[in-house]
């Protein structure tokens, strides 16, 4: 570990609202505590062992026992968002649910889809080969692909498609004869029978390798010739610069902004060879960059970050027992983002297409709501960290220790000013006085109205 050194406040949120889901300022002193350095190395160096316990989650929320219902599974995933130490596997995890999109209304297996989050929660942030090695295997993904339907002689190539121009590579780095043979090396790659769920419940599905089913004949892949199978085409694909563009891009577009840059996406490549595939190793790169540095609030939040982070500041779902977990995947639903049910095998359409006239009605109304709630720990704390700003505080000084307080938020000039005409910027604030906690609440609401509050 290297020699502690104070990092400044609103670098650590920055970091914390990319590589975790943002946090209230009290939180992100104790972590400016620590060398920047070592703040990275905490959130890259991910310990299992260290994931929330469960038990008493499933003993409080009954329904998990209905396996038929995938909502579970994303509730139990809100609540690791929410507490886990761990946050950015939860981070790249999501980052891969829309990268690698399977949703739950076509698999019509909530066991399947539980089993397929973990996969991207256990191999998100290591080894590219092996992470499509597991999604190539995964029960959700060969379902949702139809790749069950792949046989010998009867070619389906919608996941020999799907790996190379979604998952791997992107259009315009393979052709038609790629696709077909991708999709002939992995005939045979199935998944056993599942047991009907009644009266029991759903039983696992697991991948099995039919070779009685599998194509055998010489194929051209990539520039090579041979009998491959489905390891043998990701052997192949790994090692394409395409394929270290392809992380490198998804990786930029989701940590740092919606466009992605030419010389920081060469970079990210360069660490892809160099640690021979490793996505834990691109990241840490990507968060000690400059780029990264100076990629501050250009980039919308998602809706589930935007509502995790919002759990965030008001303290919110962490216990076990407490209710409304549910609500939250209906929220980002109504947001533009149900959890486990991306619209298309593209995922969601990330950026600017979050915000329209619906959905922003819905990340105002959520946020404004939560934000005026006094009975929340994180409300009431802010509150209360709020009056030692001064005993007296005018508009403007209450607006800026509201920022800073809510995670070291930046707003634009036009945005300041319109609030603080709403406020009146004469106005004076007495923070002993009973009037103190709602004018500070209302401030928390203009806040979240403004288009700055959607960025991270």
């Amino acid at each position: 570990m290297t020699t502690s050194t104070r990092t400044d406040v609103s670098l650590v949120a920055h970091l914390m609202r990319r590589a975790a889901f943002g946090a209230p300022a009290w939180k992100l002193e104790r972590l400016a505590e620590q060398s920047y350095e070592d703040i990275i190395d905490s959130l890259v160096s991910i310990d299992m062992y260290e994931r929330p316990a469960e038990d008493l989650l499933e003993r409080f929320n009954l329904e998990n026992a209905d396996e038929e219902r995938y909502t579970w599974t994303a509730k139990r995933w809100y609540y690791r968002m929410i507490n886990s130490p761990r946050l950015l596997e939860d981070k790249v995890a999501l980052m891969w649910h829309n990268r690698f999109a399977t949703a739950a209304s076509k698999v019509s297996n909530a066991r399947a889809m539980a089993v397929h989050i973990e996969m991207l929660r256990d191999n998100g942030m290591g080894n590219f080969k092996v992470l499509l090695q597991k999604l190539s295997r995964d029960p959700a993904m060969i379902w949702w692909l139809d790749q069950q339907t792949n046989h010998n002689g009867e070619v389906n190539e919608n996941y020999g498609r799907e790996l190379l121009e979604l998952f791997s590579m992107g259009r315009g780095n393979y052709n038609e004869v790629d696709v077909r043979s991708a999709a002939e090396a992995f005939s045979g790659w199935t998944i056993d029978q599942t047991i009907p769920r009644y009266p029991n419940g759903w039983y696992d599905t697991n991948f099995v390798f039919r070779e009685d089913d599998h194509d055998h004949s010489e194929k051209h892949f990539l520039g090579d010739d041979g009998d491959f199978n489905g390891d043998d085409i990701i052997d192949r694909i790994v090692v394409q610069p395409a394929a270290a563009r392809f992380v490198a891009t998804t990786l930029y577009r989701f940590f740092i902004a919606d466009e992605p840059d030419g010389e920081a996406i060469e970079a990210l490549s360069d660490v892809y060879f160099r640690s021979n595939y490793e996505i834990g190793e691109m990241i840490r790169s990507l968060l000690l960059s400059e780029y990264f540095k100076e990629s501050r609030f250009k980039r919308v939040r998602w809706p589930v970050e935007h509502v995790v982070y919002l759990m965030k500041l008001t303290g919110q779902h962490t216990d076990p027992y407490e209710r409304g977990l549910l609500t939250l995947t209906e929220k980002s639903a109504g947001m533009g983002q149900e959890l486990l049910n991306p619209p298309t095998v593209e995922g969601w359409h990330i950026g600017r297409e979050w915000i329209d006239s619906a959905f922003l009605i819905e990340r105002v109304n959520f946020a404004t709501e939560r934000l005026a709630d006094l009975d929340t720990p994180g409300v009431r704390k802010i509150v209360d960290r709020l009056k030692a700003h001064g005993k007296t505080l005018s508009a403007e000084a209450l607006l800026d220790a509201a920022l800073y307080e809510l995670g070291c938020i930046e707003v634009r000039d036009s945005v300041r000013a319109t609030i603080l005409e709403e406020l009146g910027e004469s106005t004076v604030y007495d923070s002993s006085s009973p009037e103190f906690d709602h004018d500070a609440t209302r401030m928390f609401q203009f806040i979240a109205a403004s288009p700055d509050f959607q960025l991270a």
